[in-house]
């Protein structure tokens, strides 16, 4: 029987891998379009692409991993019930409770991976990116580097560049600077280049046209210039805060004082509740979610008409259930207090599997036997 269980619990781990790599790369790819559209379009290299893409995995695993726990439970079960294996376990007197040890070994596992998940890697990879997005907010460099658009990279200031050279040599270049009340600026060059150095970042443009307009007498000044350096350091925002958020705190740091936590974060206690307990509750539903997969078709037993009709009631009961979940978060934002019912829908999930073990067990049958003695 340890040899079945080691065999279930293989094939269940594999069929899970398999699953969650052909969920994840699904996800991904439709995430990944829109982050390589943003970054290139910017001027980043392909390299803060691929860091953003990782830095954004975590929590696009723990989208994906009830998915893929109930995935692998389905095809598992139903693959030995095919090919009579667990009709042979059941004909040899092995009860439905022990057949679904292994799978509670597997819910456990996955369970364990999304505490993980949910308690250090997801909150730490979102304070890491977002430090990195506010890293590239300030490259000044990298966001004049986008050709054929206007791009305003503070308040007052717009930038214009017609193409970008592999050199480096931004050609027809437009530059307004609007900042001082008394007077607006404009530039135009043929050519420009930038140069850093280590005072800071200048715009270096040559053979073009500076007009200056006051806004007192409305009256317009022009000069041609062979070269003009604009010092562009200023525009590189340098007072940006990271402000702490829930989803970037460990469940360590929420555990001990919840008041000190929600003002840290300017939110409210319940929220704070909300956030822990969720973590909590996703990985106890990860395990429901492989128990309810196996249990549903354990009580529709072998039929050579397949078990369509149980894998469809299998998943109308995990839908109803995560949609339990989304409903529940409302109430203990208002009240902290109610954050035990974060695991109703665990432990409701937990009860149906118990009735279907039951029932494939044979209590329901022994029920009705004991009824028509009486």
């Amino acid at each position: 029987m340890v040899r079945f269980d080691r065999y279930m619990l293989s094939q269940l781990m594999w069929l899970f891998g398999f699953f969650s790599l052909v969920l994840v790369a699904i996800f991904w790819i439709n995430r990944a379009v829109q982050l390589f559209d943003r970054l290139i379009g910017d001027g980043q290299t392909a390299l803060v692409f691929l860091e953003f893409s990782t830095l954004g995995l975590p929590r696009l695993i723990t989208t994906v991993m009830p998915i893929a726990t109930f995935a692998a439970s389905i095809y598992v079960t139903n693959r030995l019930n095919n090919e009579s294996e667990l009709t042979v376990m059941l004909a040899t007197g092995t009860s439905p409770w022990r057949l679904a040890r292994p799978v509670a070994v597997f819910g456990l596992i996955s369970a364990l991976m999304m505490s993980l998940l949910s308690h250090v890697l997801v909150p730490t990879a979102g304070q890491q990116l977002a430090e990195r997005e506010v890293e590239i907010s300030k490259n000044i460099t990298a966001r004049l580097l986008t050709e054929g658009e206007f791009l305003s990279p503070t308040a007052g200031v717009t930038f214009y560049a017609r193409t970008v050279g592999q050199d480096g040599v931004l050609r027809d270049v437009f530059l307004s600077d609007r900042r001082m009340e008394a007077q607006q600026m404009i530039y135009t060059a043929d050519q420009a280049y930038l140069v850093g150095n280590s005072d800071g970042t200048s715009l270096i443009m040559v053979d073009g046209l500076a007009q200056r307009l006051t806004n007192a007498d409305l009256r317009l000044s022009t000069v041609k210039f062979e070269d003009f350096s604009f010092d562009i350091t200023s525009l590189i925002r340098t007072d940006v805060v990271i402000t702490p958020k829930l989803g970037y705190l460990t469940s360590d740091m929420m555990l001990s004082n919840w008041a000190k936590v929600a003002t840290m974060t300017n939110t409210s206690i319940g929220a704070v509740a909300e956030e822990l307990h969720d973590r909590f509750a996703r990985a106890a539903f990860c395990l429901i979610t492989a128990l309810i997969g196996f249990a549903t078709l354990l009580v529709g037993g072998y039929s050579r008409f397949g078990v369509q009709r149980e894998i469809v009631i299998s998943f109308l009961l995990l839908i109803a259930l995560d949609g339990m979940r989304g409903s529940l978060s409302g109430p203990v934002l208002e009240n902290p207090s109610l954050w035990p019912i974060m695991y109703l829908p665990s432990i409701l999930g937990g009860l149906i599997v118990c009735g279907l073990l039951w029932v494939a067990s044979g209590g329901w049958a022994m029920l009705r036997k004991t009824e028509r003695v009486a």
